[in-house]
């Protein structure tokens, strides 16, 4: 007999035994992140035409010695159904998977979205006491063509599935103290995450879902901590800081990861841009366009040829074990492979009847995609970020900020930036490295999540389209399970493909 599953029925049972009620006495437990199974709300939501009731337990305090409580809580959410010993989609109160989406957006502060309420603006906070205002959106504005898809609704979508929802906040790398300390700064997201994951472990007995089967889930800088709290499962580096701020004495090790246009490895990000974008000058910013200047061109043509090297030293296989290498002038099978992933977007949207025929770069032949001019094909998709992308010269970027400290707002975090700056400040390789999944993917002693779902617009600037299959190959030479697709006329946004996502989920949870 499985004596763990045992005893989580009998707490579900006894949890499923009390009377329903709106608001029930909180009980006193002695550990301080002990979960109350009695501190309930219960409500309905509206998902297509279902009516999906559900218990709410919202605010929960995920550690022990909070830096800003606001933010370092969950709100968790169970189908009714399950309550009365029901099954949803093949999934009952012991064995649906956690599902854990995250509301950050350029590294700002995240709050714990909640079903049925639209969430905040990335960075904002709630009123003191107070509601989340009515029609806020969770992320930032949506870029035209593309568009965040609102956590709520994600939410919802989850828990009409049979998921159990575990939606946690993190602080982000604007929020400071009374004092004016700065309380959010890197790598603060990511152990905000991996606290939550401990606490639902923790309380894995207590609580319906399995908490060996949690599957995160983000969007943009959500998506690159998505894949950070994938790749560094248990890994001893972020254990000072977890102990700091009072984390449950649990694994931090998840099932799965879901990333959407994760912006990530952050210390290659702005060679992997230029190599792409390296010959075109001009730039549209969601609408704001320009001309790159003359230092600015300059500084491109000094970053691309940074990029071979690395991408080199990765020492990265095709599936079928090709080595996947670039030459110095950034041509090579690597090239040939990313390009491979757009013509199979191509072909996609051509079988799905969307007409690419006024593509003259676009070779059809006998109805499929055949190949694609790759050189033109960027062109089309235009570069967005001046250079340096994301270490800018005058720190005035978000992954500056990101990369600041208690009483530093920002700092570089490559050399490449700090050498043509005049800023010097450069934040430490040991923190640098903590921010980045791929010096974790295959180290000794961590456990990196084996299922991976990475989507990236095939039109999507925000960052390289080299970043996303870096971290793909780098996942599936180590052994993990990787599903990468550029969806073809995608910006930068997540949650748009939920069936898919949910089908995917199934896939390896049933």
């Amino acid at each position: 007999m499985n004596h763990s599953l045992s005893r989580k029925r009998l707490r579900i049972a006894l949890a499923i035994a009390l009377a329903v009620s709106t608001t029930v006495t909180v009980l006193a437990v002695a550990d301080p992140l002990a979960f109350d199974a009695n501190r309930f709300t219960v409500g309905t939501v509206q998902v297509g035409d279902r009516t999906v009731a559900y218990r709410a337990y919202e605010g929960l305090v995920y550690v022990a010695n909070p830096v800003d409580a606001e933010y370092q809580r969950l709100n968790f959410y169970v189908p009714a159904e399950y309550y009365e010993g029901k099954s949803i989609n093949g999934y009952t109160a012991e064995t649906a998977p956690i599902f854990l989406p995250n509301s950050v957006g350029g590294y700002m502060p995240g709050p714990a979205a909640k079903i049925g309420v639209p969430g905040m603006p990335a960075g904002v906070r709630p009123p003191a006491g107070g509601p989340l205002p009515e029609g806020a959106g969770m992320l930032p504005p949506p870029p035209a063509g593309g568009g965040f898809a609102k956590t709520a609704d994600t939410l919802a979508a989850a828990l009409a599935h049979g998921y159990v929802v575990a939606a946690p906040g993190a602080r982000g790398r604007t929020l400071k103290d009374s004092a004016g300390t700065f309380t959010g700064k890197a790598p603060a997201c990511i152990v905000d995450l991996k606290a939550a994951v401990r606490y639902l472990r923790h309380n894995d007995q207590a609580m319906p879902g399995d908490a060996e089967k949690i599957v995160s889930n983000g969007t943009s800088a959500g998506g690159a901590l998505s894949a950070l709290l994938g790749a560094t499962g248990d890994a001893a580096d972020y254990e000072p800081y977890l102990k700091a701020v009072g984390a449950a004495p649990a694994r931090d090790a998840i099932f799965a990861a879901s990333c959407y246009c994760p912006i990530t490895n952050l210390d290659h990000a702005d060679a992997a841009y230029e190599w792409l974008f390296n010959g075109l000058d001009d730039y549209d910013q969601r609408g704001r366009t320009g001309t790159m200047t003359a230092a600015q061109i300059d500084v491109s043509a000094q970053l691309k040829p940074l990029f071979p090297p690395y991408l080199n030293s990765l020492g990265l296989k095709s599936p079928a074990g090709a080595t996947l290498a670039l030459d110095p002038a950034g041509k090579g099978t690597f090239r040939d492979y990313v390009k491979s992933f757009v013509v199979a977007s191509a072909q996609r949207a051509l079988a799905g009847g969307t007409d690419i025929s006024a593509l003259p770069w676009i070779t059809i032949k006998d109805g499929g995609v055949t190949d694609l001019d790759f050189t033109r094909f960027v062109a089309y998709a235009k570069r967005m970020k001046t250079a340096p992308a994301f270490d800018a010269l005058d720190l005035r970027s978000p992954e500056n900020n990101l990369f600041g400290t208690a009483t530093i707002d920002s700092r570089h975090f490559t050399a490449f930036a700090q050498e043509h700056s005049t800023e010097r400040t450069l934040a430490e390789v040991a923190l640098v490295r903590m921010m980045n999944p791929l010096g974790y993917i295959g180290a000794e002693g961590v456990a990196t999540a084996r299922h991976w779902r990475i989507r990236h617009g095939a039109i999507d600037r925000d960052t390289s389209l080299a970043i996303p299959v870096i971290l793909a190959t780098a996942l599936q030479n180590h052994g993990a399970t990787v599903d990468l697709a550029f969806p073809w006329g995608r910006g930068h946004s997540g949650d748009y493909d939920l069936d898919e996502l949910f089908a995917w989920i199934d896939s390896i949870c049933r």
